[in-house]
């Protein structure tokens, strides 16, 4: 071999072994960068499993116990005179989550109920009332209870137009009053509620039946004054429904319901001006309002005794 051959692979061999010793250099740093992340790692897991652990092992400062009475008062306080009613209902609710098994527990988780009634937190009421009456039932105080899940459903009734879920809610609760406590200090007033609240139902039928009437959709508009005059015969819109019988029937040829309807609506309201309407219009048809006792109507009030 030549000497300049020689001295070229001798270069090569050189250059070979530095790249081999470059690339074993950044083997090795790669290594150890690596050993480095799983060694923060791991440590940063044990770090934050070392503060989750204190969390739930030490003890929350901020938490003082007071005494039911303390709690009890200062919900009283707030309630009446600062008129914090919600700041109030915290408190009662406190003395329960302290003091379950106090005297005061009882009467407090009552409290909370009618604070969140009278800050108008009427889902809040209706929890804590209901809780009341299921853990309570025998107390002298559940009619109490009992009303007040009733008036926050009453108190949340919207116009006719609209759906009527509260007002169906307020009538069960009201009737669950007057059923439970007839001779309870709010029977009377869960009764004159319950009249309201009825009457708002049959509002709703009348808005209905208007409606279909106008579109000349005369059974369906029958079918809505039908459920005022056999479900609501009590309420202000019955001499209506009455009347509007009288002229659906009319329209649709079926002249004896119609001669029923003013028939009676002329017997139990002679003096209405929905009277005056109806027997205009079976006179103007040749008929006179007469009564079919067999009718859907006549029984209707017949089993009021208003027939």
């Amino acid at each position: 071999m030549s000497i300049n051959r020689m001295a070229l692979t001798l270069r090569l061999s050189n250059r070979w072994s530095l790249v081999a010793l470059a690339r074993q250099d950044v083997v090795r740093r790669l290594r150890v960068a690596a050993g480095l992340v799983v060694a923060a790692t791991m440590l940063s897991a044990c770090s934050s499993a070392t503060e989750l652990w204190d969390k739930v092992t030490q003890k929350d400062d901020t938490f003082v116990e007071q005494p039911a009475e303390q709690l009890y008062n200062e919900g009283l306080f707030l309630t009446n005179e600062k008129r914090d009613a919600k700041g109030g209902a915290k408190k009662f609710e406190e003395v329960d989550r302290q003091h379950p098994y106090s005297d005061l527990a009882r009467k407090s988780l009552l409290m909370s109920a009618y604070a969140y009634y009278q800050a108008n937190d009427y889902d809040s009421c209706i929890g804590a009332a209901t809780r009341y009456v299921t853990l309570h039932p025998g107390s002298a105080d559940a009619a109490y209870a009992q009303y007040l899940i009733a008036a926050s459903h009453y108190d949340q009734i919207t116009d006719v137009s609209r759906d009527q879920t509260r007002t169906e809610k307020a009538i069960a609760a009201l009737e669950e009053v007057v059923r439970k406590y007839p001779t309870s200090e709010y029977a009377v007033s869960a009764k004159a509620k319950l009249e309201a609240a009825r009457d708002q139902l049959a509002g709703r039928e009348m808005n209905v039946g208007r409606q279909l009437l106008q579109k000349r959709n005369y059974i369906g508009a029958i079918n809505r004054f039908k459920t005022v005059v056999t479900q609501y015969q009590t309420t202000r819109h019955v001499e209506e429904a009455l009347a509007r019988l009288t002229e659906a029937y009319m329209a649709v040829g079926i002249v004896g319901e119609a001669q029923t309807a003013a028939a009676v609506l002329g017997h139990n309201f002679p003096d209405s001006p929905w009277y005056k309407d109806a027997y205009n219009l079976v006179k103007g048809g040749g008929y006179e309002p007469t009564e079919n006792t067999g009718s859907y109507i006549s029984k209707a009030f017949k089993k009021l005794g208003l027939g």
